[in-house]
């Protein structure tokens, strides 16, 4: 239990996917203009990182490991992502016609959301069991919800302050981006690897 502990904790705050290592930028400095669509894309990144890593858990174990076709991995674990990204995104069409207008563009592009890969693979790479697995997609989903989160209500807030023309927009962004970045860097004492 204390394992799980420190798979949730350091993947959220130490070993943050965005902050550490700069995995889903595209829809961490795209969707965090407004915190409904961070939240929304937050939730949708959870939803998919966690069924992704289980599935692809169970996928790479019980069946590639198993029968010698480690190699296809990467065509596996895309085809799993992709696969549940159109299901959320059926979803919201239905169910959040605003959210659904709101995510634009990045809500398929979430297939294509690096994070989402890294944790399948970081998964392998660090020889999970399942249970360890699913809590480190679910922290990994949180984590990206948690700092995407923090640079909308940053956003939000500058919409209102007096920027010089010169920092207005992606220049800006990204000088957050780095500032938030540096904060989580002061969890790496933390520990966990």
């Amino acid at each position: 239990m204390e394992n799980l502990i420190l798979i949730f904790i350091s993947t959220i705050l130490v070993n943050n996917l965005v902050l550490t290592y700069f995995l889903g930028i595209c829809p961490f400095l795209g969707v965090s203009g407004k915190m409904e669509s961070a939240l929304g894309m937050g939730a949708a990144v959870t939803f998919v990182m966690t069924l992704a890593t289980s599935i692809s858990w169970l996928i790479y174990y019980l069946v590639l490991k198993r029968f010698g076709l480690i190699f296809l991995e990467y065509i596996v674990f895309i085809l799993v992502i992709a696969s549940l990204v159109q299901i959320v995104e059926m979803f919201i069409r239905k169910y959040s016609k605003n959210l659904y207008q709101s995510l634009g563009i990045y809500l398929p592009l979430i297939t294509s959301n690096c994070a989402i890969l890294g944790v399948a693979l970081f998964m392998v790479v660090k020889d999970y069991s399942f249970l360890e697995s699913i809590v480190f997609g679910f922290s990994g989903g949180i984590g990206f919800s948690l700092v995407l989160a923090i640079m909308a209500g940053i956003r939000e807030d500058l919409e209102f302050a007096q920027v010089p023309s010169v920092f207005k927009g992606a220049p800006l962004t990204l000088i957050i981006a780095g500032i938030l970045a540096l904060i989580f860097m002061g969890f790496s004492g933390l520990g966990g690897g």
